[in-house]
């Protein structure tokens, strides 16, 4: 029902980018030597770190007048055997990566044994899909309502590439940010990915 509302009540459009994604790639290997995460928590720390400078994107509508947000709560959507829910990392932004890691793992368990809190699942601000695990390169994503944008996620898929002259492996992705268009227009849209290419593409920023 929600998901009918928003795009009933919203002007959704979908913009798209591949960025190129060895660097993190690699940076989640090393990662990992240190304590588990996956690539989606790497998201989370980037989208975060984007939101802080696009804050438009953290914003909700109420009647008439948009509403920046000043905190940045970022739900991951988590398939279940009978559906979807979307449990939400509070205050993403003020958290480190290993922070994050271990708190989606916990959400991510709760999600699964239905044990999470409505606090758990409801107030976010912004919202994370990722398909790439059902080998999906680009889809629509519907806004979860009242939020006025979402991300898509595909799979990370191993492709030929030019860098300088010379034409090499890389590992590539695509992105695709589902925005309100009464609220975010295409421009304001597109600079958010650009940021957020750029911190995928240079992970180091994500770790301070």
């Amino acid at each position: 029902e929600n998901m009918v509302q928003s795009l009933q009540t919203m002007a959704q459009v979908t913009i798209t980018t591949e960025i190129d994604a060895t660097e993190v790639v690699k940076m989640r290997s090393q990662l990992k030597q240190d304590f588990d995460l996956t690539f989606t928590d790497l998201l989370v720390r980037a989208v975060a770190k984007a939101l802080k400078a696009h804050p438009l994107l953290n914003a909700t509508l109420i009647g008439d007048e948009i509403h920046m947000l000043p905190a940045i709560h970022i739900g991951v959507a988590v398939a279940l055997p009978d559906g979807l829910i979307v449990p939400v990392m509070r205050d993403a932004d003020k958290r480190s990566v290993q922070e994050i890691a271990q708190e989606a793992k916990r959400l991510a368990e709760g999600a699964r044994s239905g044990d999470l809190s409505v606090d758990e699942v409801t107030g976010g601000t912004f919202t994370i899909t990722n398909l790439g695990s059902y080998g999906i390169d680009a889809f629509t994503p519907i806004i979860n309502s009242p939020e006025v944008a979402i991300l898509g996620v595909g799979r990370i898929v191993e492709k030929p590439a030019i860098v300088g002259d010379q034409i090499v492996k890389r590992s590539l992705m695509t992105l695709s940010l589902t925005i309100d268009h009464r609220i975010v227009d295409g421009a304001p849209g597109a600079e958010f990915l650009r940021t957020l290419r750029g911190l995928l593409e240079a992970p180091y920023r994500l770790l301070t």
